[in-house]
């Protein structure tokens, strides 16, 4: 019994001797793994991130270094340093990757006037985005359209209706394009306080807008104040935000290459703005400087060029010559790893280098991608970016136990005009006739057909369609034009001037199609009219009773459209470009002076004014007031402006409250008047509201022909209402409240 205990006893100690060299061996196997990667310090979490940079630049060689500065970075094994393309794009969604929500283009965003939704907006797609990533991770996919990196938004100025490229902007007024930007930037790239969630980036720096076809060679000429006042605002609001990358324009501007200038990249951004991120090209912006500019003889002089002013990504293939022109002695070795620092900083603070389980952004996954929740936030974006524009004799809302409805038109079953360009897909879009057919009562007859094409190249022949809006309650016709008419040189394939459009017209078998709809009766037309830009639509007003600018809706445009024309949502989009009437009132496309452009400066009356848009209801503005009435120059204050806004109609509905300001004795050309503040109300039937504003110096003050901010002393009007105060406004029966404001 005794030699039993003692065999069970040797057994026991055995056993905990041996697990406790297989602990101790583990533990000296993690102390040496963990030694391993703390003697690559860039791999190490716990340093700073510029001490991570510095080392892993130590580490590499001049061909590594280079290869790094191109869009499709190659991977550098021995350093751990995995492939990444830097090409992602997401202006209303994610883009070209995976399915992904499908938001409306950026110019109907616009059209919402509505910050706090462009920030969710920005933070659902960055939840997709992150999730498309890990998911494309996982499965050792590195290829372009699934990384962090996303060159949007654009936030050009849409100074001209013709460029194709307008749909991708907020629109012609630097203030809504820099507050809309701003607030989408920060969805985007989150508020943790030590990652990004993903990189956003303002594009196309600086002078950028048209024509497509001479984008690789055109010299954009504008003036100091015209910079200053309009062109450049936008990026200095993003950059103020915190964007991570800012992406330089294929043109030149006043003779400067746009992505090879110091004054534009170093001293403007740099210094004078405090930018703090990185700068890539345009893709194959380069390439223009030697075969399109003719500024420098070869890419090597072209790398050369591009490095020494600050470009540190390089979409396109030119920065395969970098490392010759460091040999050459054209970029120092001390600039090219500063360029290079720059750009890995970004990676890091994306949290590409660090262990997954540190990264708050690793759990998101294919469950979050397309989410009800987000498919339901793209449906309240399409509602708000729905813009009315003729309403007679209240022809809608329709019921939605109408007894026979026609739905007919090119765009009404068309997955196109919902998406624009630069969009993603998913596999649930809502078109105009789905979105009717499931909105109206089981009652209720539908009939169908298309009519006619977005354009035939031959006269249209009679349609026997248009016979059926004689017998039926109502007609709903969808128009319009889409990405393949208007958008990209190269990329709208429909368009005969490189995705530019030669005149706001509607093309003409249109609207002889709508001639023939109306013809020999009496039932209501409504027109649902697609685009990204603006169209002459005077035709369209005399032969239809209302008149819906649906832009790009989106992935639920249709839903959204059938919400506003049977009344569960009154409309409430507002036009974030002026309407000329047709390109006669319109300067050169290739002139850059504001002279005659958006409502700041525009003296013709246009169709629609900037910030037009009917609603169900009517709203009346009253007694506007200040907190003072005057300000010194010298010791200036904040003022509080109170305007009583009243819902003087039958609907609930949200108002687009917009405040301006006209300086009546300024001492340089001024604006006519310049959007300051705007803010979404929802006012009840009956009810009225104070709506409050903040005014500051900066308000009121001018930009001068050197490019100068200045306070001058002289009165000012402000004015709030329900659009831009120009001549057409008030025929339209929008309703302002003024007063009077001076400085000392």
């Amino acid at each position: 019994m005794k030699n039993n205990v003692y065999l069970l006893v040797s057994l026991c100690v055995m056993f905990i001797a041996g697990a406790c060299d297989q602990s101790s061996k583990k533990s000296s196997e993690s102390k040496s793994k963990e030694k391993q990667e703390y003697d690559a310090k860039y791999l190490n979490p716990e340093l700073s991130i510029d001490k991570r940079v510095d080392a892993l630049v130590s580490e590499m060689t001049l061909e590594e270094k280079t290869s790094q500065m191109l869009y499709d970075s190659k991977a550098i094994p021995r350093l751990d340093v995995p492939k990444y393309n830097w090409w992602n794009e997401a202006l209303h969604g994610v883009a070209r990757s995976s399915q992904a929500t499908v938001f409306p283009q950026a110019i109907g965003m616009a059209a919402m006037f509505d910050k706090k939704l462009m920030h969710d907006i920005g933070t659902a797609v960055s939840d997709e985005a992150r999730a498309i990533h890990n998911e494309a991770v996982d499965k050792g996919f590195r290829a372009q359209y699934s990384g962090l990196t996303f060159w949007s938004p654009n936030v050009n100025i849409f100074r001209d209706a013709r460029w194709g490229r307008g749909q991708e902007t907020y629109g012609e007024d630097p203030y809504l394009t820099g507050k809309l930007a701003v607030n989408y930037i920060n969805g985007l790239q989150g508020d943790h306080p030590e990652y990004l969630k993903v990189s956003a980036g303002a594009k196309h720096y600086l002078v950028h807008s048209g024509p497509e076809k001479d984008r690789h060679h055109f010299n954009a000429k504008a003036s100091k104040k015209d910079m200053y006042e309009t062109y450049l605002p936008a990026f200095k609001m993003a950059i103020d935000a915190g964007v991570e990358s800012v992406m330089c324009a294929y043109n030149r501007t006043n003779s400067e290459l746009c992505c090879g200038s110091s004054n534009f990249l170093l001293n403007i951004l740099r210094k004078k703005w405090g930018f703090d991120g990185h700068i890539l090209s345009d893709c194959w912006a380069l390439v223009d400087f030697h075969e399109n500019h003719q500024v420098t003889d070869s890419a090597v002089q072209s790398a050369a060029v591009a490095a020494n002013n600050g470009v540190n990504l390089n979409c396109g293939t030119v920065y395969n010559h970098l490392d010759e022109a460091v040999k050459q002695g054209m970029v120092t070795k001390d600039t090219l790893n500063k360029r290079l620092k720059k750009l890995l900083e970004t990676r890091f603070e994306l949290g590409l280098f660090d262990p997954e389980e540190m990264n708050p952004y690793s759990d998101l996954g294919k469950e979050d991608i397309n989410t009800e929740e987000n498919r339901e936030l793209s449906r309240e974006a399409g509602r708000k970016c729905v813009t009315l524009l003729k309403n007679d004799n209240n022809t809608l809302p329709l019921e939605k136990d109408i007894n026979k409805l026609f739905v007919t038109g090119p765009t009404a079953a068309d997955i196109e005009v919902l998406i624009g360009n630069y969009y993603g897909v998913n596999s649930n879009f809502k078109t105009l006739l789905e979105g009717i057919t499931g909105k109206v009562s089981a009652s209720t007859q539908v009939m169908y057909r298309k009519g006619a094409t977005l354009k035939w190249p031959t006269e249209n022949p009679m349609n026997y369609a248009a016979g059926q809006a004689g017998g039926v309650d109502a007609t709903i016709i969808g128009l319009g034009i889409s990405n393949m008419i208007e958008g990209e040189e190269g990329a709208a394939i429909a368009s005969a001037h490189k995705g530019d459009k030669k005149s706001l017209d509607l093309p003409e078998n249109q609207i002889t199609f709508l001639k023939q709809l109306s013809q020999g009766h009496d039932k209501p037309i409504i027109a649902v009219v697609f685009g990204g830009s603006p169209l002459d639509l005077r035709k369209v007003e005399k032969y239809a009773d209302a008149v819906m600018f649906a832009w790009y809706p989106g992935q639920e445009g249709g839903t959204a459209l059938a919400d506003i024309i049977f009344g569960d949502y009154v409309p409430s989009g507002r036009l974030p470009l002026t309407f000329p009437k047709s390109v006669d009132q319109l300067p050169p496309y290739d002139d850059y002076s504001m002279e005659g452009r958006t409502y700041k400066y525009m003296n013709k009356e246009p169709l629609y004014p900037f910030g037009y848009g009917l609603s169900y209801t009517q709203f009346a503005y009253n007694d506007i007031s200040l907190s003072s009435n005057s300000m010194a120059k010298d010791n200036p204050e904040e003022i509080s402006v109170t305007v009583n806004v009243k819902n003087t109609g039958d609907f609930d509905a949200e108002e687009v409250v917009q405040l301006y300001i006209s300086d009546v004795n300024a001492s340089v050309r001024v604006p006519n008047s310049e959007l300051k503040r705007f803010k979404r109300v929802k006012i009840n039937q009956g009810e009225s509201k104070e709506v409050s504003f903040t005014l500051s110096e900066d308000d009121f003050e001018i930009v001068d022909n050197y490019g100068d901010k200045i306070l001058e002393t002289g009165d000012f009007k402000i004015i709030a209402g329900g659009a831009s105060p120009m001549d057409k406004s008030e025929k339209l029966g929008i309703d302002f409240s003024e007063t009077t404001f001076t400085v000392e």
